[in-house]
């Protein structure tokens, strides 16, 4: 006995080589937005990192970039001009360097040198035996921060021994006044 639908059971090969296509291009499809989102984390997670590495470069140039001078003449301590920093590290960032060179505004005419000024910082890391560079720009006040004054004034008694506050002309010769 024969059933009346048995030579109609089944799918047929297009219906199923239709069926594959739909699947393939349902999973291609899938397969790219996974790929296309870990890229995204992948530049978010990048650009995080290296803005926490220009956040610790300012902070640590606000912090050293210009020394606490003793004015021998009324004995007070003022902010001095500011140093040429060359390959220092970055602060929570291993194998990442810095170096900073500030100008200072050249319509700025106070005693004691202007207040604004421009640093130039240069940042560079080594990856797969390359050496990669990158600059930026930032400005400056030529100021110490009340806390970091703190710091450097009760850290260290002696200034010529501490590398923040020494002076950058190495040290002096001793007047007459002085033993």
């Amino acid at each position: 006995m024969r059933r009346p639908h048995a030579e109609n059971a089944g799918f047929t090969i297009v219906e199923i080589v239709v069926a594959m296509g739909i699947l393939l291009l349902g999973m291609t499809s899938v397969l790219g937005l996974l790929s296309f989102g870990a890229a995204l984390s992948r530049t978010a997670q990048l650009r995080n990192a290296s803005a926490s590495a220009v956040e610790g470069i300012v902070a640590d140039l606000e912090e050293s970039l210009f020394p606490l001078v003793l004015d021998p003449a009324t004995g007070r301590t003022t902010v001095g001009l500011p140093r040429a920093i060359a390959d220092r590290p970055v602060p929570g960032h291993p194998g990442l360097v810095y170096s900073a060179v500030a100008t200072g505004d050249p319509t700025d005419n106070r005693p004691g040198g202007p207040v604004r000024w421009r640093v130039d910082v240069t940042l560079s890391w080594s990856t797969s035996g390359r050496r990669h560079t990158k600059t930026f720009t930032t400005l400056l006040l030529r100021e110490v921060p009340f806390g970091e004054r703190l710091r450097r004034e009760a850290r260290v008694s002696d200034p010529a021994a501490d590398p923040l506050t020494a002076d950058p002309t190495g040290p002096r010769e001793p007047t007459e006044d002085q033993p």
